[in-house]
């Protein structure tokens, strides 16, 4: 797998797993896992990116 197609992916991987994060906080009361969810999410959006930039640097 391309280096560009594998950051993509795992970014949003990282998203899924922040939706899963958050509604589980929500549900049990637990702020932590909410906030931890929100961060993983912007950490999932910046890797994606990254695997973008690394798609137009090889064209």
């Amino acid at each position: 797998m391309k280096s560009s197609t594998k950051e993509h992916v795992e970014g949003k991987m990282h998203q899924v797993k922040c939706k899963i994060k958050k509604i589980a906080g929500k549900i049990v009361g637990n702020r932590d896992l909410e906030i931890e969810g929100k961060d993983e999410n912007l950490a999932g959006k910046v890797q994606e990116r990254i695997g973008e930039v690394k798609k137009v640097m090889k064209q």
